[in-house]
């Protein structure tokens, strides 16, 4: 191995640390109540190297997001593999999303925190061109779902494939956030279980689907 490749590596990974401590910081605190100093003392580092490889605290956050979204982006892909038809895919996409809502809950509220308009990062770095990038590698797999639908009859051939993955997309946001923050008061005032509440909204969005 070079030099400059060890070098290389050896910064890949000092940069990996710091997005590894950046996470225990921003999951603890949230990311209004983080700094870079956070970062810092929990990397172990002083400020001045952690705006070595990161600009700004947006910039930071922006890492934590394309991680979010490469695992996401893994569990679409993985999701779709070996399924017969359009529909189908989609379903396990719809399954896969659930599965990384439940299973990786701070990077799920990452992408959440990312997307949410009023709190838009728009550092314009390259950690978040890069996030960006996965997240519309996730988008196509869904829209490319519902295309397939859509040939093969599957799908419903009066819907638009991008519009109708927006519109799912943002009613599984939706019902997620619901269960999120008001799992426990529905379960207590109407005894409504979470887990029916997500089985019957894919079960209504498959209906919609369907031909």
């Amino acid at each position: 191995m070079g030099v400059a490749e060890r070098k290389e590596r050896e910064k890949q990974q000092r940069k990996n640390d710091i997005v590894d401590a950046a996470e225990k910081v921003f999951f603890s605190k949230g990311y209004e109540g983080s700094s870079m100093d956070d970062v810092a003392k929990e990397a172990e580092l002083s400020k001045g190297t952690l705006y070595l490889y990161f600009h700004s605290k947006e910039d930071l956050y922006a890492a934590i997001v394309e991680r979010a979204a490469i695992i996401m982006n893994k569990l679409f892909s993985e999701a779709v593999v070996d399924q017969p038809d359009g529909l189908s895919k989609t379903k396990a996409i719809g399954k896969a999303f659930n599965s990384f809502f439940s299973d990786y809950p701070d990077y799920h509220d990452a992408l959440m925190f990312d997307q949410n308009k009023l709190t838009q990062l728009d550092c314009g770095c390259l950690n978040e061109i890069a996030a960006l990038e996965t997240k519309k590698k996730s988008n196509e797999i869904f829209i490319g779902a519902i295309k397939e639908g859509i040939a093969d009859g599957s799908i419903r051939k009066d819907l638009d494939p991008v519009l109708t993955a927006m519109i799912l997309w943002g009613q599984t946001m939706g019902i997620l956030q619901l269960v999120k923050n008001k799992g426990s008061v529905l379960t207590k005032i109407f005894l409504v279980d979470t887990d029916a509440i997500m089985d019957k909204h894919f079960e209504l969005l498959y209906e919609m689907l369907s031909p």
